[in-house]
C-alpha cells in the first residue's frame, strides 16, 4: 500500500507535467509556432550556459523557501497563506538591521539572517495566536496580513528608509551581501541555506517524536486531542516555524539577490509556495524539485520568446496547467471509486502471478 502511494505520489505530479506541456504544445502550434523550437530554447534559457543554469537557481531559491512554509503549517493541518507577508517582514528586518545599524561584513550577514528569521516568525504567529484564542480562521487572517506587510513595506521604501529622489531603500553593503559561491555567477550561498532548511525539516517531520506529534495533530486533531497531544501548543509552532521559514527566505532574497526594498518586491512567492508544496504532496525534498522546476519554467520563458517569437505568456499558462491538473489529480485518486479501482485492479495482478 505504502509503494503504491508513492508510487502515485510520483506519477500525478509527473503526468500533469506532461500533460500540460501537450497542451502548451497546441497553443504554441495554434499562434504559429514550433513546438520543440520552443521547448528547446526553453531548456537553453534554463541550462545552456553557466550563468543561465545560476539564474536558475537564483530564481528557485525564494520558490524553495515559501514553498517550506506552507509544507510545515499545512502538516499541521493548518492553513498559512501568509507566506508572502512572512517573507517581507523578514526582507524589512533584514533591511532594517543592515542599512541602519551600520554593521557590516560576515557577523552582519549572519545578524540579518537572525533577524529576517525572528520577523517572520512573530508576524506567522499572529495568525496563530488568533486561531486558537479566537477561533479566528487563519486564512483570512494570514492572507490580510500579506496586504498589510506590503503597505508597510512601501511606507518604507517611500519614506521612512527612502534613499533620495528614488522610491527604494539604500542598498546592503556589499559586506554584509550574501557572497556568490562562484565569483563569476550569481548564484550565492543562499541556495545552500534553503537546502539545509529543507533537509532541516524533513528529518524533523519525518524522523523526530516531535515531528511524529505534528503530523497527527494535522491528520486528525480531536484524536490528537483526545490522546493528550497539546494541539493548540502545536498549532502555534507550526505557524511561528513555517512564518520564521519565510522570513530567512526574506533574508536571504534581499542579501543576495535583490538588496534593496522596492516596489513590487516578492509579488506572488507567498501563493506560489502553496502551490508547490501541494503539487509535491507536502513533502520538503519534493517541494524543492517542484519549485526547482518553477524556476526552470520561468528563467527559460524569456530566451524562448527572444528565439522563437512565442510570448512568455504561454509558459505562464503551462505553471497554472500544472498546478491545476497535479490538485485535480491528487483530488481524483483519492475518491472512493477510484481507490477501490486501484485496490482491485492491484488484486487481480497479484492473483495472476
Amino acid at each position: 500500500m505504502k509503494i503504491k502511494k508513492s508510487l502515485l505520489s510520483v506519477l500525478v505530479p509527473l503526468a500533469s507535467v506532461l500533460l500540460a506541456f501537450v497542451i502548451g504544445a497546441i497553443i504554441i502550434a495554434a499562434l504559429g509556432g514550433s513546438p520543440t523550437q520552443a521547448v528547446a530554447y526553453l531548456f537553453r534559457g534554463a541550462f545552456g550556459t553557466p550563468n543561465n543554469f545560476a539564474s536558475t537557481l537564483v530564481k528557485a531559491t525564494p520558490l524553495i523557501f515559501t514553498g517550506l512554509c506552507a509544507c510545515f503549517a499545512y502538516r499541521c493541518g493548518v492553513f498559512n497563506l501568509g507566506g508572502e507577508g512572512q517573507f517581507i517582514m523578514g526582507s524589512i528586518a533584514t533591511c532594517w538591521v543592515a542599512t541602519t545599524w551600520g554593521l557590516e561584513g560576515p557577523g552582519a550577514t549572519v545578524l540579518c539572517l537572525l533577524f529576517g528569521a525572528l520577523a517572520g516568525g512573530i508576524w506567522g504567529a499572529i495568525p496563530g495566536i488568533l486561531k486558537i484564542t479566537r477561533g479566528l480562521n487563519e486564512m483570512i487572517v494570514s492572507i490580510m496580513l500579506n496586504y498589510v506587510a506590503t503597505l508597510f513595506m512601501g511606507l518604507l521604501y517611500t519614506s521612512v528608509l527612502r534613499e533620495g529622489n528614488v522610491p527604494q531603500t539604500a542598498a546592503v553593503p556589499d559586506a554584509t551581501q550574501l557572497q556568490r559561491i562562484v565569483p563569476d555567477l550569481r548564484v550565492t550561498w543562499g541556495i545552500v541555506i534553503a537546502l539545509a532548511v529543507a533537509a532541516v525539516v524533513q528529518y524533523f517531520l519525518f524522523s523526530t517524536s516531535k515531528g511524529f506529534q505534528l503530523r497527527a495533530v494535522g491528520l486528525n486533531m480531536t484524536a490528537a486531542r483526545f490522546n493528550g497531544f497539546n494541539v493548540k501548543k502545536y498549532i502555534l509552532f507550526s505557524f511561528i516555524v513555517s512564518g520564521a521559514i519565510a522570513g530567512l527566505g526574506g533574508s536571504v532574497e534581499l542579501l543576495g539577490t535583490q538588496y534593496r526594498l522596492i516596489s513590487g518586491y516578492a509579488v506572488g512567492y507567498g501563493f506560489d509556495g502553496v502551490a508547490m508544496a501541494l503539487i509535491a504532496q507536502l513533502n520538503p525534498v519534493a517541494t524543492v524539485v517542484v519549485a526547482y522546476f518553477f524556476a526552470v519554467l520561468r528563467t527559460g520563458a524569456n530566451t524562448m520568446q527572444a528565439g522563437t517569437g512565442v510570448p512568455t505568456s504561454v509558459i505562464d499558462i503551462i505553471q497554472a496547467l500544472v498546478i491545476v491538473l497535479a490538485v485535480a489529480g491528487f483530488a481524483l485518486v483519492k475518491l472512493p471509486q477510484i481507490r477501490q479501482w486501484l485496490a482491485n485492479h492491484t488484486g487481480k495482478k497479484k492473483e495472476g502471478k
